[in-house]
């Protein structure tokens, strides 16, 4: 696959340096939503399903067992080979893999049962565009969940966050906030069931050397964020310890939807 577009090119490079850390970051390789996704939307053995932006391979062998096929897209080559890997371990030896762009998905209308993104709508440049390809792809009834951090409701607020995320981050986009992407799901016909926000806690120095490619960037992201008004501190429940950042909160959303 071609990428064309400077941005999704440099998602395609981040991603590609890093994809075996993507595997093991704890923040992606564990946590309770993981469960939930099961929990959640009881699938069924015989749905077909798809996982957008599968990044370490964590939700596709979560559906695995469950279901009757599971296909993992990304942008990346090697996050496909590093999932697969891991799969293959897990015993997810099954799973279908496919280099694919979220906002142009390679598939026939109506052909999954579920499709699900997670910690990944973040780095899309077109989130509409990615919300209207889950739609046109699902079956009438299908269910959609996604799971990923967003701003709060607050200007300031929501673009410090972008801020300091972009700082660390060079793939980073946007995170938008929950109003825009009940926006976007209501504008492509998926109707929101269940939906929850909570707290996700980072422990910043494994935050930060996820993405960061030198001293200089991590000391300016920690710089910028000690620098944030303190009603942002606050808001992000940055912690510190002799003046060094220990950890920090940013808001995760976990929407389930199903097509009309």
């Amino acid at each position: 696959m071609v990428v064309e577009d400077d941005r999704k090119r440099i998602v395609v490079e981040q991603f590609g340096k890093k994809a075996r850390e993507y595997v093991e970051s704890r923040g992606h390789a564990q946590g309770l939503d993981l469960q939930r996704i099961i929990e959640w939307t009881h699938p069924e053995k015989g749905w077909k399903a798809l996982d957008i932006a599968t990044g370490g391979g964590h939700v596709a062998r979560t559906l695995y067992p469950h279901v009757g096929l599971v296909i993992a897209t990304d942008l990346t080559w090697n996050m496909l080979t590093a999932a697969r890997e891991a799969n293959v371990k897990a015993g997810a030896d099954d799973v279908i893999y496919l280099m694919a762009d979220a906002e142009n998905l390679p598939f026939l209308d109506e052909t999954f049962d579920i499709v699900t993104c997670r910690i990944a709508p973040h780095h899309f440049t077109d989130k509409g565009a990615f919300v209207r390809e889950v739609s046109r792809v699902l079956k009438s009834k299908g269910i959609f969940i996604m799971i990923d951090n967003v701003v709060p409701g607050d200007t300031e607020l929501g673009m410090l966050m972008n801020t300091f995320e972009k700082m660390r981050d060079r793939s980073h986009v946007e995170c938008a906030s929950v109003e825009e992407w009940k926006s976007m799901l209501a504008g492509s016909n998926l109707e929101i069931l269940k939906e929850e926000v909570e707290k996700k806690m980072y422990s910043f120095k494994e935050w930060v050397a996820r993405t960061a490619e030198s001293k200089e960037q991590i000391a300016q992201t920690e710089n910028f964020i000690k620098g944030m008004p303190e009603r942002a501190l606050d808001y992000f429940q940055v912690r510190t310890d002799h003046n060094e950042i220990v950890s920090l909160k940013v808001d995760q959303w976990m929407v389930m939807a199903r097509r009309k």
